[in-house]
This record gives structure tokens, C-alpha cells and sequence, in this order.
């Protein structure tokens, strides 16, 4: 997901060529970070909550992105009407995901690797379930234009910068929520000690099932933006795979630190793929949450955990 969103016009021989191509790829990588960051940081929520990294939630994504792009090819939905209603699905799924099967494990007092095979089953039955459903072909948004605006010699897609400032508000409004309001005070103090917070008189099942809500949504989002950027597909939810590496990058459990861990993997990407080879992208990728594992396994901007699985 690390191509091209400008248009440059300048030689690339020429020392302003190559700054405003370095501005391009940053550029790039910003707005694609900034999808893995609608996902990655629906990871550090769940994380933080239950400890264990929900598999299942880049289906959430591509669940949205079909709920969107079905209701606009069949029964002639406005754009913005199936964007809302992705969104909304996909917080739906998520919900039931936590109320049919991680609550019920969470219940019985199970590992909370239970709750990992859990996830990887629900990944696996939404793909195959959705490959039955609508087939396997990749899908395209209808209507979408390709215009575009210039600033000098570069050119973006308006789709691109949507994408980007999509992706922003959304990010800035889940981290003010978080850490300025009663709601956000409430999910950090079930993430700190879910039993101190139950004593107090927290409903923690409440603001479990609330975090569910908000990350599926937030996934649906990522989804739809992908897919209106690119294709909708079956298997397009592995992509979070990536959303996981930078929660991980930036810290499973913290939110501000999955949002800087998503840019980093955006960005670094983008520059492998522009000056060196797309075929190097997800070895740079994997060498560097190896790295991270060796050297500073609770993340950049994590506390210090002994299982990041």
C-alpha cells in the first residue's frame, strides 16, 4: 500500500527534484501510516483491556469495507450513507466477536491464549464465509474521481488527501477521548487494574464492549479508505498484519504509541519502495519489529510487559 499519491514534474537529477520527491514519499507514507493507524490503535485498545492481540481484527476491517461497497453496488446507496453504514457494521462485528466468544472465554477464567485461537478462528470464518458470500474477485468503489489539484509542480489526488485528513481527525478525536474525558478516564482505569476498577464500581464488561465498538469502527474506516484507495477482497484484512507490527513498534497498550509506531512502518515503507525495491518492503518491516523485539520489547512508547503475543 506504500505507491505513489503525487504526481511530480520536476527532474529528479536536480537537487530541488530530489527534496520535493523526499517531500512526495513522505507524504505517501504519512497517508498510508495513517490507515495502519486507524487499526493498529483498535490493537493497543484491546490490548490494554484483555492482554491479547485480537487476530480477528483486520476482518472487522474488510467486513466494513464489503458493507460499503455492497450497498452501493446493490441497492444504489449514496457514498456517505455507505460509509456510515460500513462503519456502523463493523462495530457491530466487533461487539459480537467480544460478547459470543471472547466474553465467554473471559467467563470461564481460560488462558488468554484461548483467547488468540479464538480470534484466529474468526479471522479464518469471516474470510472463507465472505469468499462464499460475494466470490473472490477484487471489487472498486464506482464513482470515484480521480481529480486531482495542483500546488506548483505536485499534484494530489483528492482521494489521497481525504484519505490523510480522514485519517487525522479520527486519530486526534480517539486520543482526546482517551486521555480528556470521563469515558477515556473510565477505559484507563479498567486497563490499569480491571479488579481495583470492578470494586470501585466501574461496570469493566461496559467499557470492554464500549473498546470493541470504537476499534471495530475505527477499523471499518481503514477498511472503506483502503478499499476506495485500492481494492476490496477477501483477504484484505491482513493488512493489519502491518497495524500489529506498529502497535507492537509502539508499544502494545498505548494509543498514542500505536499512532507513531503506524507512521514509522508507513513511512519506511514508502522509502524502501521509492528508492529501493517494492520487494524489500515487508523484509525492512519484519527486520525492524525484530529489532525492536531485541532491543526495547515494551515499544517505544509502551510500560513494560512480559508477553507482547
Amino acid at each position: 500500500y506504500a505507491d505513489n499519491i503525487l504526481t511530480i514534474n520536476l527532474p529528479k537529477d536536480t537537487i530541488l527534484g530530489v527534496v520535493i520527491m523526499f517531500i512526495q514519499q513522505l507524504a505517501n507514507g504519512i497517508s498510508v501510516g495513517g490507515i495502519y493507524a486507524l487499526i493498529a490503535t483498535g490493537y493497543a485498545l484491546i490490548y490494554s483491556l484483555l492482554g491479547f492481540s485480537n487476530w480477528a481484527h483486520g476482518e472487522v476491517a474488510m467486513i466494513g469495507a464489503y458493507m460499503a461497497i455492497m450497498s452501493i453496488l446493490n441497492v444504489k446507496a449514496p457514498l456517505p450513507v455507505a460509509v456510515i453504514l460500513g462503519i456502523i457494521v463493523a462495530g457491530i462485528f466487533s461487539f459480537i466477536n467480544e460478547k459470543v466468544a471472547y466474553k465467554r472465554i473471559r467467563d470461564n477464567k481460560a488462558p488468554t491464549m484461548f483467547l488468540m485461537i479464538a480470534a484466529m478462528g474468526l479471522s479464518t470464518t469471516y474470510q472463507n464465509a465472505v469468499t462464499n458470500i460475494f466470490g473472490a474477485k477484487f471489487k472498486i468503489f464506482p464513482g470515484l474521481s480521480a481529480a486531482a489539484f495542483n500546488i506548483g509542480n505536485i499534484t494530489i489526488g483528492w482521494l489521497d488527501l481525504i484519505s490523510l485528513i480522514v485519517s487525522l481527525i479520527s486519530l486526534v478525536v480517539l486520543d482526546i477521548t482517551i486521555n480528556h474525558t470521563k469515558v477515556g478516564l473510565g477505559i484507563r482505569l479498567v486497563a490499569s487494574n480491571s479488579y481495583t476498577a470492578s470494586l470501585m464500581g466501574i461496570n469493566v464488561d461496559k467499557y470492554i464492549s464500549l473498546v470493541f465498538v470504537v476499534a471495530g469502527m475505527y477499523a471499518g474506516c481503514a477498511g472503506i479508505l483502503l478499499g476506495m484507495k485500492y481494492t476490496v477482497y477477501p483477504t484484505m484484512g491482513n493488512v493489519a498484519l502491518k497495524a500489529f507490527i506498529s502497535s507492537v513498534l509502539g508499544g502494545l497498550g498505548s494509543i498514542r504509541g500505536a499512532i507513531v509506531g503506524a507512521l514509522i512502518i508507513g513511512i519506511m515503507e514508502t522509502m524502501v519502495t521509492a528508492y529501493l525495491s517494492s520487494g524489500l518492503r515487508d523484509l525492512f518491516t519484519f527486520m525492524l519489529l525484530i529489532i525492536i523485539l531485541l532491543v526495547k520489547p515494551s515499544g517505544l512508547m509502551g510500560v513494560h510487559v512480559e508477553d507482547k503475543a
